[in-house]
Formats: structure tokens, sequence, C-alpha cells
């Protein structure tokens, strides 16, 4: 079942973020609250009875150089043991609802390059990789 993020599956929702890599784990319970309350961006889990399997966070955005919006998927992790399975993919609907509803002309994620499964993923999807046609540039803010 797909459903909506709760607190009580941060340790859950902590765990998947860590099989992508992620280490900084403090705190999960109280960003899954924030997305809750903007409603410009929503976090869902597959729960197999009590078991959190995945998790997908989408935010929208308004575009400024064009009329419309845009939405970014920032995470999508299915858990090792139970990748294979139509999960991802189910995650990746509910997103993409998301984004419908809101009037998204343009879904954009990122995946890092050793993840190759992912991107056979993406593309199947009908996400257009990217590389070679843009560049993606990042900084650290300062903080303060």
């Amino acid at each position: 079942m797909i459903r909506s993020a709760e607190p009580a599956d941060a340790a859950a929702v902590s765990e998947l973020l860590r099989q992508l890599g992620y280490s900084d784990q403090d705190g999960v319970a109280a960003r899954i609250r924030s997305w809750q309350v903007d409603p410009m961006s929503a976090a869902y889990v597959a729960d197999a009875d009590g078991d959190v399997l995945g998790v997908v966070a989408i935010h929208v955005g308004p575009y400024f150089e064009r009329t419309g919006n845009w939405a970014r998927v920032v995470a999508l992790v299915v858990s090792a043991r139970a990748r294979g399975q139509g999960i991802g993919g189910q995650l990746m609907a509910a997103a993409e609802e998301f984004a419908a509803e809101h009037g998204c002309l343009r879904i954009e994620l990122s995946s890092a390059d050793r993840r190759t499964e992912a991107h056979v993923f993406y593309e199947r999807r009908g996400y257009v990789n990217q590389s070679g046609r843009s560049s993606w540039f990042r900084r650290e803010a300062a903080r303060q």
C-alpha cells in the first residue's frame, strides 16, 4: 500500500536513506512533519502490513521563466530486500500523480552515476537522461 509518510515512519525512512548512503539521520521525523504541512511537497511510503519498504519525496515549484510548475523527486529508495517487486514504480506513480495534480509541466530528478540500475528504471518510465546535454552544478551553502 502506498500512503503518505508519517513521523512514526522515521526509523524506517532513516534506514532507507542510509541504504542510499545518506548519513544525516537526525531529525527525520521533523523533516517528515515539515513536508506534511507544505502543500507543495509530498512524501509517500510503501507499507506492507506495517513494514516500510520504500519512500519517495517530491517537491513542486513554480517556473520563473515561464508559466506553470515543475516538480523534483528529491528522494526515492526501495529497501534492498524488496527491489525488483514493482514498489519503485508504485512510489513513482504516486509522486507523478502529485505533480500532475499541481499542474507540473516537467518532473526532474538526479541519480548518481554509479546507480546504473536506477537509470534503467527511470528511462523505462520515460525519463530522459540529460547527461551530455545539460550540466548540474551545486555548492554547499554557507552556514550562519
